[in-house]
């Protein structure tokens, strides 16, 4: 019988309990990706809130990523003492972290020319283009292991560029890098491959679409199949979420966790621990989705942002219910803040 409030073995890391928090994005950190007082501020509360481990929010592996403002960035070493000190923070309350290893979105730099680069889709992008991402993230995670993060996800979903590139209704290569699952995988295997050369012994895990919800693209059985391509590749862990904004409207004991059933899928077609994200709000619930599936671990974004403490009290009080809504405000707040969070406590 799993439970949520036990040790939990992720790979070669321990954690405390099966409660992980799921990368969310803040948009906090400065354009060269230097991090705030705020930034560090979040991830002190999130990590003295007892949950597990700590996935950071997006982090880019390029400096001329583009895609939003307020990234953080590993995509140079003098970034690194910054980061070093946010594992500290977390390391300080006995909660390993993970940093989230992303792309936005691929930009070609044009030479010789002082114009802005220019945002490129997959089917454009020459060999070297993509042996140059390869290397970005190979190079982000050596930065990683350097500040002290006890491992790297690779983002491979929610329609950013890795998710874009699998996705069949964005790669239409005639190459080595499309149209077959494997082929538009294999920039993923390939990441692994280097991450696993440059860091020997990191954790390396991956999220990833269970379905893109749009015409043509990835499926539950693409997914799976890119799960088992990686997993015989090595990787240790794998996230399961999906495209799109996170659903509204969950409610406790009614319709929660909507992408089990797609990571108890995956879960039954790997070897490496499944964690599973989206929708979980009660405890029954997830020691539920834990024991009747082989999904190993449980991630929470929202709420988390409503509650970052909602694990330490869930452990005392099991009973305890998660006072996220699902209303998704959060994703048209600023730094994505929990509309209801008040500075004495939270909203009844």
């Amino acid at each position: 019988m799993k439970k949520v409030f036990e040790p939990v073995s992720l790979g070669a890391l321990t954690l405390k309990n099966r409660l992980i928090r799921s990368a969310t994005w803040e948009g906090l950190a400065y354009r060269n990706g230097s991090l705030t007082k705020e930034l560090y501020d979040i991830y002190d509360e999130l990590a003295a809130g007892g949950v597990g481990a700590v996935i950071t929010g997006f982090t880019s592996v390029a400096l001329n990523d583009r895609y939003f403002g307020g990234m953080m960035r590993l995509s140079g070493d003098a970034l690194i003492p910054q980061y070093r000190r946010l594992t500290e923070i977390v390391h300080a309350h006995g909660t390993p972290v993970i940093t989230q290893l992303a792309l936005g979105a691929f930009y070609r730099e044009e030479d010789g020319q002082s114009v802005q680069p220019v945002q490129i889709e997959p089917d454009e992008m020459t060999i070297d283009e993509i042996h140059l991402v390869e290397r970005q993230f190979a190079e982000a995670a050596v930065r990683a292991k350097a500040a002290g993060f006890d491992g790297v996800q690779i983002h491979a979903a929610h329609f950013f560029f890795l998710s874009r590139f699998i996705s069949p209704a964005v790669n239409h290569r005639r190459d080595a890098y499309g149209g077959t699952t494997e082929n538009r995988s294999r920039i993923l295997t390939e990441i692994l491959s280097g991450v696993r050369e440059a860091v020997p012994g990191m954790h390396v895990t991956v999220k990833i679409n269970s379905s893109d919800f749009t015409f043509g693209g990835l499926d539950e059985a693409d997914c799976v199949k890119i799960c088992k391509l990686l997993d015989d590749a090595g990787i240790d862990s794998v996230e399961v979420s999906g495209n799109g904004t996170s659903v509204r409207g969950i409610r406790p004991h009614k319709n929660e966790g909507y992408f089990v059933p797609a990571a108890a899928a995956v879960a039954e077609a790997v070897r490496c621990p499944v964690i599973a994200v989206g929708g979980l709000r009660t405890l029954d619930a997830m020691e539920a989705a834990l024991n009747g599936t082989k999904i190993e671990l449980i991630s929470l974004s929202r709420p988390l942002l409503c509650e970052p403490d909602l694990p330490r009290r869930m452990e005392k009080d099991p009973g305890t219910v998660s006072k996220c809504v699902s209303c998704n405000a959060c994703y048209s707040s600023p730094a994505h803040r929990c509309v209801f969070r008040r500075r004495n406590g939270y909203a009844d």
